[in-house]
């Protein structure tokens, strides 16, 4: 059996947002209790990552360590279109990744307790992303 829903969200800018309750509703919906849960993004400059969910300032820590492995507007990037910020967020999408799968248990997410579900922006100006949860059972 399989379920698929489609999320839209809304950035403010660089950084994470905690997008954990939307694919909870989204695997509670589809009524599978037992399975796995997909989630992607269809962008190629913002990526998804399970981190700490009680602690922000893991989530700048993060944010701290792929500044410096993809920096803005280094001299070395020849894709530079849409800005500084294009390229950094395209390697930062590739360091970090634009799917994940999570056990499903009893209808629900089998996350840890300090584990939470981000959606984590690359570019600094707010964007429009989708993610495309498919529950499998």
């Amino acid at each position: 059996m399989a379920h698929q829903s489609v999320l839209e969200f809304s950035t403010t800018g660089r950084g994470t947002r905690d997008i954990t309750d939307a694919v909870a509703g989204a695997v509670r919906a589809s009524g599978i209790a037992c399975g796995l849960a997909h989630v992607f993004v269809q962008h190629t400059s913002c990526s998804l990552t399970i981190t700490e969910n009680a602690d922000p300032d893991v989530r700048r820590d993060l944010e701290t360590i792929v500044a410096r492995l993809a920096p803005d507007g280094d001299p070395a990037y020849r894709h530079d279109t849409e800005g500084p910020d294009d390229m950094a967020a395209h390697a930062r999408t590739m360091l970090t990744d634009t799917a994940l799968t999570v056990p499903v248990g009893g209808g629900r997410l089998l996350l840890g307790t300090w584990q939470g579900i981000y959606l984590w922006e690359h570019r600094t100006a707010p964007h429009r992303r989708t993610v495309v949860v498919t529950v499998l059972g």
